[in-house]
């Protein structure tokens, strides 16, 4: 009689250990393929976001760039300029706190600063879970394999059958589980990979308009450097 590999054996075929390996499998490439289209999402939207960022300086004044921003609350470019205006009023209306004895400057810097690392935190959020997929799955597959042939060789042995095509089903059968586990890495640390690509980018874009905006809000200009030269570009206040 032929044998028939295949994961449906597998399950059929395994025990509580062999289908746990396999759940457990199957959570964590679910968990993983979650992440990876939440996160890539948000890394379009954020990206459309830093676009509409770099029309902000050609406006008339600080209200009409906040329109080119847009309205949605997750904009961590709108969210940054909202911080920025709120430190400079905050800094300039009040008298009575220790924050006094700080420059204006440093004020505006310690403000911008704790906006980016917040959103920092949110943008990482998740690439944990794929860290931990990547480097765990392929050795929870090789568990799943290393307990299937230990059943499928005390199976043989029982038996006393140690022919060819009653060895090589129980065995290739267990070697599945090994694929699994690298079916359900491999996805991950791509996508680990190209998350933190596309999140760097997001934050090099964040960081360069926190320091027009210190700019602005210190000198009343966003400082332009180009490769030749640097330009004060004035935008109005609102």
């Amino acid at each position: 009689m032929e044998s028939h590999f295949g994961i449906a054996n597998v399950w059929v075929q395994g025990d509580f250990v062999t289908r746990a390996v396999a759940v457990l499998l199957l959570g964590m490439s679910l968990a993983s393929w979650i992440v990876i289209l939440i996160k890539a999402l948000d890394i379009v939207k954020f990206k459309k976001h830093a676009r509409a960022a770099r029309d902000f300086w050609h406006s008339e004044d600080f209200a009409a760039g906040m329109d080119k921003l847009g309205n949605d609350a997750d904009n961590p470019f709108r969210h940054l300029a909202l911080e920025g205006r709120e430190a400079t009023a905050h800094h300039r209306n009040t008298k009575a706190h220790l924050h006094d004895s700080l420059d204006v400057s440093d004020w505006i810097t310690r403000s911008l600063r704790n906006t980016i690392d917040e959103f920092t935190a949110r943008l990482q959020s998740g690439l944990a879970i794929l860290a931990s997929v990547g480097s765990t799955a392929p050795f929870i597959g090789l568990f799943g394999t290393v307990w299937g042939i230990y059943h499928a060789l005390v199976a043989i042995g029982t038996s006393g059958q140690s022919t060819i095509d009653k060895v090589a089903g129980p065995i290739g059968e267990a070697l599945i589980m090994t694929a699994l586990g690298l079916a359900v890495a491999i996805p991950a640390v791509l996508g680990y990979n190209a998350l933190v690509r596309g999140n760097k980018s997001i934050l090099n874009g964040l960081n360069s308009f926190a320091h027009d905006l210190h700019a602005y809000f210190v000198t009343g200009a966003r400082v332009s450097a180009p490769a030749d030269q640097a330009k004060v570009l004035p935008i109005k206040k609102g």
